[in-house]
């Protein structure tokens, strides 16, 4: 019995992994590809060999009379409307000839294309442009990008408590899954039959989905922080964590970056962090603001564990990220601490709770919307001159040309030191220096 359920477990394992069935949710969305003929018309006795089949990237078009890579809609907007080829070599799909029927199809090229790898993609043909914008949303709902603006926002003006405790939460979350990734080492779904509706993370391994872990962490993880905390009602705090959640990871799949079983997986995992990381946030908040030892523990911890976890095979995305949100969350314990010893910090006292959200007025916008900018403005300044600093330093220190930054951060030497140094001055910058700057100037 044991061994048959073993079986019947590895064979729906098999099922969800399959790429075929990413291309079948693709196609029902009003995603077609635009590969040539050969590569879906190819006799089932001759399969397309291995390295072809798996290998991810741009292709060559082949279509006769099809636009250049760079007609089109640019990086992924909408554009003008054009009656298409007919995609995938599937005959029928498409009308032919100059007194067809047009029809509301869009050429698109893929999202936020990857100036390290060189990775640009294939173009493809979108029918339903709302799911398209929709899953373009949820899929940002997931990235790094979206949680350096979300957490900064959040603390200077919402809960910095929360923020503060969201922040060790995707940190190693998002370790925790990177690592696993670069253990397991599996391949993005094939394309084709998958069309890569982004690239952006194309040279990463994809088990289990690190979007699906980060979307799912962090709304739930928000839900139970400040339930109880803030005035709302249960069901509303789980709708939108569920609703945030499903939606990051449905579009991971629709951007044709994972499969249905990587998704689900990196759900669950998900959730098996958190179960293990809530009890003890409370703990680990405490003794970053309060032990003396608090600074030196997370930096050798944060560092030691950048260094342990790479052993990559090549070049990968996943290294840099993960170091980012490692720097990131380093940066923001140690000024949690800081701030506690200089008194600066913004918690609510506990006779306040339940805290109730203010009436909304265009006062508390505008004050809201002031102190988000000159933060952000402070965050994009100290990013950039840590940038300018760290990386000319890195090359010299190591022997590398400096002249060509893609290249020099595309070597492990530099590009992980690069993204700790960093951020971790901006994570630093966040909790603490930004805050002093609003007293400075009148917003706190």
């Amino acid at each position: 019995m044991a061994r048959a359920c073993v079986d019947a477990f590895v064979q729906m394992c098999n099922y969800l992994q399959e790429p075929r069935h990413v291309a079948r949710f693709q196609n029902v969305c009003g995603v077609k590809g635009t590969f040539p003929d050969k590569a879906t018309r190819r006799p089932e006795r001759e399969p397309e060999p291995e390295r072809e089949r798996e290998r991810p990237g741009p292709r060559r078009r082949l279509q006769p009379g099809a636009l250049s890579s760079e007609a089109g809609v640019g990086n992924g907007a909408a554009g003008d409307a054009v009656a298409a080829p007919r995609a995938n070599g599937t005959p029928g799909d498409e009308p032919a000839g100059p007194d067809a029927e047009p029809e509301d199809i869009t050429r698109a090229k893929p999202l936020r294309r990857n100036s390290l790898t060189g990775d640009v993609g294939q173009e493809f043909l979108i029918r339903n442009k709302l799911l398209f914008y929709l899953f373009t949303f949820g899929t940002e709902l997931g990235n790094e990008m979206f949680f350096i603006v979300f957490f900064p926002f959040l603390f200077w003006n919402v809960d910095a408590l929360v923020s503060r405790r969201l922040i060790v939460v995707w940190a190693w979350n998002l370790f925790v899954g990177q690592s696993t990734k670069d253990m397991v080492r599996w391949s993005r779904p094939a394309s084709p039959p998958v069309v890569k509706v982004e690239v952006f993370y194309n040279s990463e391994y994809s088990m289990p989905s690190t979007h699906a872990m980060t979307g799912t962490a962090i709304p739930f993880c928000l839900f139970m922080l400040t339930y109880g905390r803030w005035q709302y009602s249960f069901l509303f705090g789980l709708s939108v964590a569920l609703g945030w959640s499903v939606l990051v990871c449905v579009s991971r799949v629709y951007m044709g970056m994972h499969s249905i079983l990587e998704v689900i997986t990196g759900f669950l995992y998900s959730l098996l962090i958190l179960a293990c990381f809530h009890p003890v946030l409370d703990k680990i908040d405490t003794f970053y603001m309060t032990a003396p030892s608090a600074p030196l523990v997370v930096v050798a911890s944060h560092v030691s564990l950048g260094l342990v976890a790479f052993s990559l095979d090549s070049w990968s995305t996943s290294r840099g990220d993960t170091a980012q949100a490692l720097g990131t969350g380093a940066g923001a314990a140690v000024a949690s601490h800081v701030n506690h010893r200089l008194g600066l910090l913004m918690d609510p006292p506990l006779s306040s709770l339940p805290l109730v959200l203010p009436h909304v007025t265009a006062g508390l916008l505008l004050r809201s919307l002031l102190r988000f900018l000159v933060g952000v403005a402070a965050l994009l300044l100290t990013r950039t001159a840590m940038k300018s600093l760290a990386i000319p330093f890195l090359c010299r220190l190591f022997g590398l040309p400096a002249d060509d930054v893609r290249r020099a951060r595309q070597h492990m030497r530099v590009e992980l030191p690069y993204r700790y140094m960093v951020y971790s001055v901006v994570g630093f910058s966040c909790v603490c220096v930004v805050p002093l700057l609003f007293k400075v100037v009148g917003l706190d």
